[in-house]
């Protein structure tokens, strides 16, 4: 872990990254892409140590409120984030100044700040989004192996569910061979109803493989499913995209379910969910 002043901190999309890398383990991550251009090792957490001072400065000047999100390259709230708490810290500029906030994680850590979310969407909104790509446990701890299993993250959105904070499921990557079952998706999907997301963010059923991402995925099927990765070399080759041979049965099964159960299933109408933010009658101060 090393620490770093940054100098801008909100993306044109209102998202901000706290910490640059991670330590989870996730054997699919594409934050490991060549492209994000890491100049350091990945488990090597850069941390944005005046992150709060920026994002401070920002919501003193906005006149218009909006959700701020965090966690689309890196967890908000892996391991070191329970001593540093700079996550937390940046949700209470967000709830004292009246704005809306989102964060996209794995860790049941974030059970820590659950009245802080409850209070931040009493004021003005709060969501949760979780990743959930593997219903048994067993599987999950080999494919993501330094964090809270799948059924775990299930009670993280039940408990969220309990207080009225709206939640929202990433169901990716969908691992060819591996995870690309009918009944790994369902499992999946009943987590979901049962715990009454809003909405289930699906790509497609496979997984995206860059440069960087696409080496370290093969090495660990190497280590845990011998043989796995040369199915994944003859069929994909160096491709972007890896599809599931099950594609298009699986998405099927996806988008039925989800509209049979009322959740939203399709990822722009997720992520406009996701911003929007309720009318209210009084005007934000300029600060």
């Amino acid at each position: 872990m090393h620490f770093v002043d940054a100098k801008a901190l909100l993306t044109r999309h209102n998202g901000m990254n706290l910490y640059r890398g991670c330590a989870h383990g996730c054997i699919y991550c594409d934050s490991r892409s060549a492209c994000y251009q890491f100049t350091h090792p990945f488990e090597d957490i850069e941390v944005k140590q005046n992150a709060p001072a920026l994002l401070e400065e920002i919501l003193k000047k906005k006149r218009r409120r909006i959700v701020i999100s965090t966690g689309s390259m890196s967890d908000p709230y892996q391991p070191c984030e329970k001593e540093l708490q700079l996550t937390r810290r940046c949700l209470e500029l967000i709830d004292r100044y009246s704005f809306g906030a989102s964060v996209i994680t794995k860790s049941d850590l974030v059970l820590r700040d659950l009245a802080l979310f409850e209070r931040i969407h009493r004021n003005a909104k709060s969501v949760l989004q979780m990743t959930l790509t593997v219903a048994d446990d067993h599987l999950s701890r080999v494919l993501e192996p330094n964090v809270c299993t799948t059924s775990r993250r299930y009670e993280v959105l039940k408990a969220f569910q309990r207080v009225g904070v709206p939640t929202v499921v990433w169901m990716t990557p969908i691992l060819p061979f591996l995870t690309d079952t009918e009944e790994n998706v369902r499992r999946i999907l009943e987590y979901c109803f049962d715990a009454g997301v809003k909405g289930v963010v699906c790509f497609g059923m496979g997984l995206t493989l860059r440069d960087g991402n696409r080496e370290y995925f093969y090495a660990a099927l190497d280590r845990h499913f011998p043989g796995l990765s040369d199915e994944y070399r003859r069929r994909f080759g160096n491709a972007y995209e890896a599809a599931s041979p099950n594609t298009e049965r699986l998405l099927r099964l996806f988008h039925a379910e989800c509209e049979k159960h009322g959740v939203l299933h399709e990822p722009d109408d997720c992520f406009r969910y996701i911003a929007a933010l309720p009318e209210r009658n009084d005007q934000l101060s300029l600060f």
